[in-house]
């Protein structure tokens, strides 16, 4: 069995890995990520009771039990690497034994859901909608680095989308890759089901023109018209395609969720969406609290 390397896996001084400070017994089955530090209390604030709470650069984490279920939430920060470091880091937590430094026989399998902020990018979604991400569309091309990713993503969506979109071959190629099918079912009476792009940047890479102009245009209609097998991609973020991706890799159950702040169609935006996002946030934990 291999051994992983000191630099491959970094484990802290107190036994914690190295981005998220956490040590093995510090994380529940089921965690909800969040991508601002300061949302984290607020899903906190629905606790019942709190075991701890760590904090270290963008990371914080608060693990706790709400309505007799052990949750985790954590904080990832912005961004599809640090999608990468977080998944890894809960992996290793949950199925590597830090003394060996080798994988353990008996594996956990976490359940993983995004709770995120998010831009429709048709018409009838209405900002305060929560979507489901059914299947997530990574632009950031970082599942492309990992063995095994064609196993996970349905290529033939891939194929169609590129050939549609007239796919820039200076873009990092796109993937699609499907939310866990018991979450989507867990969820579905209470979400709109979507496909969502996850953009590698907020500005360019989600068609935004401040001063540099994007390399296409166009790209945004393009990807409003694409329709495959009667659905269509609803709405952008920034993450949940490598936790789709990872998760799916690596044996765990993975969603994201995200309540609509802004309408691109429209050209409109709603800077005060906190009430929507604790809609969000008690419905996940409800729905979360009753899963098996």
């Amino acid at each position: 069995m291999r051994t992983i390397p000191a630099s491959e896996l970094i484990i802290n001084d107190d036994g914690s890995i190295f981005h998220l400070h956490l040590r093995p017994g510090q994380l529940a089955d089921t965690v909800i990520l969040v991508g601002d530090p300061g949302r984290v209390a607020l899903v906190a604030e629905y606790f019942d009771s709190r075991e701890c709470e760590v904090s270290n650069r963008e990371f914080r984490t608060v693990t706790g039990f709400y309505r007799g279920k052990r949750m985790t939430v954590l904080s990832t920060g912005i961004g599809i690497g640090n999608i990468d470091i977080s998944v890894t880091e809960l992996d290793a937590l949950a199925n590597v034994d830090f003394a060996t430094r080798q994988e353990r026989r008996e594996k956990r399998r976490l359940t993983l859901v995004r709770l995120g902020t998010s831009g429709a990018i048709q018409p009838d979604i209405r900002v305060g909608e929560m979507v489901f991400s059914r299947t997530s569309v990574g632009f950031d091309g970082l599942l492309n680095y990992y063995k095994g990713r064609n196993e996970v993503c349905d290529l033939d969506i891939e194929r169609a989308f590129m050939e549609h979109t007239g796919w820039n071959e200076l873009l990092p190629k796109p993937y699609f890759i499907d939310a866990d099918r018991t979450l989507f079912e867990h969820f579905r009476d209470c979400t709109r089901e979507g496909i969502t792009v996850a953009a590698p940047g907020f500005y360019a890479p989600q068609g935004r023109w401040v001063r540099l102009e994007p390399l296409d245009a166009h790209l945004n209609e393009k990807i409003e018209s694409f329709e495959y097998g009667g659905r269509r991609i609803t709405n952008f973020e920034m993450e949940g395609s490598a936790l789709a991706g990872l998760a799916a890799l690596m044996g765990h159950r993975a969603a994201t969720i995200c309540t609509i702040i802004a309408q691109r169609v429209a050209l409109d935006a709603c800077t005060d969406y906190k009430p929507f996002v604790r809609r969000m946030i008690a419905t996940a934990l409800d729905r979360l609290a009753e899963l098996d």
